[in-house]
């Protein structure tokens, strides 16, 4: 029997109404169009703290004991249940520390600061910062609260699965919902399968950490880790036992996304529905983009956007590698001879193959092919990638030497 019921959830709403946003849906005309299906956004960035995670955060916070309030709380998270747990316990009057990994992103860390937390860095994904957490517990007796192995963490998360089957009258197909360490995905899936049991849950999670899709494929919880990924939210090496319970036995799929497939789901997603998200909130709609998740005409598609608290660096550096990805960005080096005239000719060149210059460096010599040759490395803005070609065959056709760097 699961440890979270429907009914727990239905709780968890009336313990958190007053506390969280019910964040809005709103449908994605172009994805819409693109797929065939009707394609909806939950909008848990807009939610308070930028996260879902409030939801958890604070149902678990509120059915705390006083001996377990007096003791203060320490919990880990990638950066999201930190906000969360931060604002809970601000808003309960206890003190609050938050082991985080060191690579999180600053605007996470600055926010728990923010609501009045202690934070506590350590590590690269979650697993490095959940051991730091628990070593400061063992010091300091502190409560610990966990971001996904935990019922009342389940259930909170589950509420935002109760408003979107409200907002859409309970017409609703497939959930695209992230994982990481699986409690989002666990708290829609009990929901959804008591609603309509002929609701798909598909979880979606990165490859670089697959370890659900392991877990999912294996049996047993997996831990896996292949490379860091922009998708911080949900880079959990090893999932919840609780939590694999419930997707086990509730959730149809999980799948996997590559980091450059969630980099143009969030370039997608600002410039077609001026949604900002983290990675791990881009990953719903990286499946669809992919093809990972090809849905049937008509369907009724819920994407679970569950953050949007991306650093503002990440962020130029994540628009960067989707434009490339699809051609709307290429990085050149273009050889020429060493003569007075010949670089201004290439700018012009590519001027009248209409890409505009975003950055130029020449360097007489720096070739290292000729003693009369010089090299320029040119970052363009392009169309498509029909566009580089053109760009690319205007400059050859002048006599230069041009390859993609």
């Amino acid at each position: 029997m699961l440890q979270v019921t429907l009914e727990d959830v239905k709780q968890a709403r009336e313990t958190i109404k007053d506390i969280v946003k019910k964040t809005d849906v709103l449908e994605s005309t172009k994805l819409s169009e693109k797929t065939g299906a009707h394609v909806y956004y939950k909008c848990e960035n807009l939610q308070k703290t930028g996260s879902f995670k409030v939801r958890g955060a604070c149902n678990k916070i509120a059915n705390l004991t006083e001996e377990e309030k007096a003791r203060g709380v320490i919990a880990a998270s990638a950066g999201n249940h930190a906000q969360g747990v931060a604002l809970g316990a601000k808003l309960t009057g206890i003190k609050a520390t938050i082991a985080m990994p060191a690579t999180a992103p600053l605007a996470k860390v600055s926010a728990t600061k923010g609501y009045g937390a202690e934070v506590v860095l350590n590590g690269t994904v979650y697993d490095d910062a959940y051991a730091k957490a628990v070593e400061v517990q063992k010091e300091t007796g502190a409560t610990f609260l966990h971001p996904f192995n935990d019922k009342y963490v389940i259930a909170g998360q589950g509420t935002l699965a109760l408003e979107f089957f409200e907002q859409l009258d309970n017409k609703v197909d497939t959930v695209l919902c992230p994982i990481g360490g699986g409690g989002i995905v666990a708290g829609v899936a009990v929901v959804a399968k008591a609603l309509n049991p002929n609701c798909k849950v598909i979880g979606v999670q990165t490859a670089n950490i697959p370890s659900m899709k392991e877990s999912f494929q294996n049996g047993e919880v997996t831990s896996a880790f292949n490379a860091p990924t922009i998708a911080d939210g949900i880079a959990v090496k090893t999932p919840g036992d609780l939590t694999f319970d419930i997707i086990k036995e509730l959730v149809d799929d999980v799948v996997v996304v590559e980091e450059d497939e969630i980099a143009q789901a969030i370039l997608f997603m600002m410039e077609s529905q001026k949604i900002v998200s983290e990675g791990a909130g881009a990953v719903s709609t990286a499946a669809l983009l992919s093809g990972k998740y090809k849905p049937e005409a008509g369907e009724n598609v819920v994407c679970v956007v569950s953050g949007g608290n991306v650093d503002v660096n990440t962020l130029y550096r994540i628009i960067g590698v989707a434009l490339a990805k699809e051609g709307r960005r290429v990085s050149l080096k273009v050889n020429m001879n060493d003569k007075p005239g010949n670089f201004t000719k290439v700018t012009s060149i590519i001027s009248e193959a209409g890409a505009n210059i975003l950055s130029a460096n020449q360097g007489s010599l720096a070739s290292g092919d000729s003693l009369t040759e010089q090299s320029a490395e040119f970052i363009l803005e392009t169309l498509d990638f029909d566009h580089i070609k053109r760009v690319k065959s205007a400059i050859v056709e002048a006599g230069f030497c041009v390859k993609e760097i």
